[in-house]
């Protein structure tokens, strides 16, 4: 049965995740500009490019996040006893858009992860292309970093989604 203590634990899972997207966008900035500005190679610097960039998205993406999930848990758990109605009008229409979201990142991750390996394989041999081959590795690093986490964020979306479904199925 799925109560409001299911709700508080899928809102906390999600502050505590984006906050581990906080710190690894900040670990990942940290290193692109240690990359970029003490190692100064070529393969550092195409290293730093797409943790620099990605790890810029993890931190506003996981800021944005952290900060909306406090506000989102107290609506949804009162809408649970007061206003199911609001469930089903707000939340539900919320998650499943998060939910198909889910799948376009999944893919673009996985596409990032496999062009990554590949710029990679493909210059890792060329020494005077080294900046693409730090590039490409870098860039699979980071799509397999967030298609990790977003493996198990999509998992729980899922099962809070079935949850508030299979609520709102007994209240008819």
């Amino acid at each position: 049965m799925f109560t409001k203590a299911d709700i508080e634990k899928y809102f906390n899972a999600e502050k505590s995740e984006s906050l581990l997207f906080i710190i690894i966008g900040i670990a990942a900035i940290l290193l692109a500009l240690i990359f970029f500005f003490y190692l100064k190679t070529n393969w550092y610097k195409g290293f730093a490019l797409p943790f620099l960039i990605v790890g810029l998205m993890h931190l506003t993406i996981g800021f944005t996040v952290y900060k909306r999930c406090d506000a989102d848990r107290k609506r949804n758990v009162y809408a649970y006893d007061m206003n199911p109605g609001e469930i089903k009008t707000n939340e539900i229409p919320r998650i499943q858009k998060v939910n198909a979201n889910f799948v376009i990142y999944r893919f673009t991750e996985i596409a990032l992860l496999l062009a990554g390996a590949g710029i990679f394989f493909y210059f890792r041999n060329h020494t005077e292309k080294s900046f693409w081959a730090g590039l490409g590795m870098a860039l699979a690093i980071e799509a397999a970093i967030s298609l990790g986490a977003d493996f198990i964020a999509e998992k729980r979306a899922h099962q809070y989604t079935t949850g508030l479904q299979t609520y709102l199925d007994q209240l008819k």
